[in-house]
Formats: structure tokens, sequence, C-alpha cells
């Protein structure tokens, strides 16, 4: 008995030295946890005629197919700040897994107020046009990437608020989508930028 009093009373004694070691609360910050949000769910392949829904403001410099494209699927995200972060595209949450999309993806980046501040194609296509403005491909010309093979970090504002909108579109033969993630990958951010500036 006496001797399992005597354990007791030292695990307690342990435990109050272990707790005085202990940095306070208020100090200690856990590190970031890489963030995946889902742009667009998976849209089995269709023949293009088949897509009902166009574009009408997207022009595709093409000889081949229609020269206004049809969508595939569309979705937008939730508020987001990049905040330091690397933002790459993925097939999975975790990032373990590419994406597919016939023919590209229109990546559209909305500030605070829901206006259009920067675009981007990804995928197999000529060159877009949104009125005069010819958008900047992003990644090699390609129906298929590798995980975190896209990098849109420049795509996207430093501190600011934003929601990022995808469209999968299609303007010759058949479209399809794969399951398409924004990763979030907290300290990498821009740091090829930094290193330019010295």
């Amino acid at each position: 008995m006496r001797h399992s009093r005597t354990l007791t009373l030292s695990a307690a004694a342990l435990s109050l030295l272990a707790c005085a070691k202990q940095v306070p609360p208020s100090t200690a910050v856990a590190p970031p946890e890489p963030r995946s949000v889902q742009l667009l769910s998976a849209t089995p392949e269709r023949e293009t005629a088949r897509l009902e829904q166009r574009r009408e403001d997207v022009e595709v410099d093409t000889r081949e197919g229609e020269r206004t494209p049809r969508v595939v699927a569309t979705a937008e995200t939730p508020s987001l700040r990049l905040d330091g972060a690397q933002a790459r595209l993925c097939g999975d949450a975790a990032c373990t897994k590419g994406f597919a999309v016939d023919n590209f993806l229109l990546l559209e980046v909305l500030d605070a107020k829901g206006k259009v501040s920067r675009r981007a194609a990804v995928g197999f296509t000529d060159s877009v046009f949104i009125g005069n403005e010819q958008v900047d491909n992003v990644g090699r010309r390609a129906f298929s990437f590798e995980p975190n093979e896209v990098d849109v970090t420049a795509l996207l504002p430093e501190s600011e608020p934003f929601r990022l909108r995808a469209t999968a579109l299609d303007y010759w033969g058949v479209g399809r989508v794969t399951n398409i993630f924004l990763r979030l990958e907290p300290g990498a951010g821009r740091a090829e930028d930094d290193l330019r500036g010295h």
C-alpha cells in the first residue's frame, strides 16, 4: 500500500516538473497544415455536341472544332488566402494523384468583390481569348498532369482574399474532367521571387 502511494506521489511530482517546462500556450504556435480544396468533381466523358452550355465570352483560336467552347463542369471555391503558401493542382486531397481534362481548364481568380482579376488556361488547347485579351497558359500542353505538376501560385494574390473559379471547357471530340483539387502548402510560396530580388 505504502509502495503504491509512493509511486503515485512520484508520478505526480514528475508530471508537475513536466508541466513547468512547457512553453506557455500563448507563445506556442502550431505550424500551418497543408490544405486541399476541391475545384471540380469528376465528370464522365461526353461528346462535345451533347454539352449544351457554352462559354460565350471565350474564344479558342482553332481550325478544328468549335471556336466557342462548351462547358463540361464549373465550380468555385469559398474565400481563401494564400498567406505564403504554394498553390498546385492535384487529382485528390492528399495530392498523390494527377488529374486530366479534355480540352482545358479555365481558372479565374475573383477578388473580394467578385470581380475577375486574373485568368489562366491549363490543358490541351490552342490560344484562348476573352474579348481582346489572350489568356496565359500554365503548364505544358497536355490532357493529363502529374500531382503537383501545375503550379498556380503566381496566379493568386499574395495576401488578399480570393475565390478561384474553375471551368472545364471542350471544343472538339469529347469533353471530360477528373477530380481536381487546389493544394495549398504552407511556407513554400514565392521563394523564387525573393531570390530574384537579391
